[in-house]
């Protein structure tokens, strides 16, 4: 499911819920414009709770501890995630404004709160030298089952360079996933390929992916792409880097030089 979301009047967008809108993905999932001045509270006694920042300057609190975070826009690659397990109270205020996505799902494990900065954050790069360049992009994971195998949550954003592939070969996997697009320029675009099906990608859409469906993304030329990537484990069968099954007639791409 592919879909293009305004703010509503309370600067929300939900992309998903539980119990509601897309439950298929199992997650809760909204984005949060604050502005100047505001604060949320969260305190889920089912759900655990990721909330990323995308873009301004936010105070986290959590148990005693208060951080402050800017960053200009999610293309500056300096993430500021918190993640907690359920039953765990925290606050976001923001004095000038920002944006945040929050991503949660049930679970039972109770486990340590975690800041993750830039400086904790894993950070990789693909496809450089390969394909001639065509699917360059970076992959910053907050968190997956490698860090956090208590969580039943993947957490990460891709930065696509202008006229690239990402998320390639196209492939697919048994855990549900939820892509979150923004482009350096609001007139950017992409595409994105949901099984047979091509959708304009665009700043501020997003795309729920069933699980077993095929996808990849492009990025159009002199637009850079980001999007926020975020997995549900299934119960029993986490997600993991391996996970990526590639249909046959496309497994001779994963050596192609």
């Amino acid at each position: 499911m592919f879909e293009r979301l305004e703010f509503d009047a309370n600067g929300k967008k939900v992309l998903c819920e539980m119990n509601g809108k897309n439950a298929d993905m199992k997650m809760n999932i909204y984005v949060k414009r604050l502005v100047p001045g505001e604060s949320i509270y969260i305190n889920d006694d089912i759900c655990e709770t990721a909330v990323l920042l995308l873009g301004g300057k936010v105070t986290f609190g959590f148990g005693k501890r208060r951080e402050e975070c800017e960053r200009r826009d999610p293309f500056e690659k300096k993430p500021y995630a918190l993640h907690v397990c359920k039953n765990t109270e925290i606050t976001v205020e923001s004095e000038t404004g920002a944006e945040i996505i929050i991503q949660q799902t049930d679970n039972e494990n109770e486990f340590p709160i975690e800041f993750y900065t830039p400086e904790s954050c894993l950070y990789q790069e693909f496809g450089k030298g390969q394909w001639d360049g065509t699917g360059h992009r970076v992959v910053s994971t907050m968190f997956d089952y490698d860090n956090a195998p208590h969580s039943n949550l993947v957490l990460g954003e891709v930065f696509t360079k202008p006229g690239r592939w990402s998320s390639y070969p196209p492939h697919h996997h048994p855990q549900p996933e939820v892509y979150y697009y923004r482009f350096d320029k609001p007139q950017g675009f992409g595409a994105c390929y949901l099984g047979d099906d091509v959708y304009k990608s665009t700043d501020g859409s997003y795309c729920c992916i069933e699980p077993g469906r095929d996808h990849e993304q492009a990025a159009a030329p002199c637009y850079e792409m980001y999007y926020v990537w975020m997995i549900r484990h299934n119960d029993g069968d986490p997600w993991y880097k391996t996970t990526r099954i590639v249909g046959g007639e496309h497994q001779w791409i994963i050596d192609a030089k």
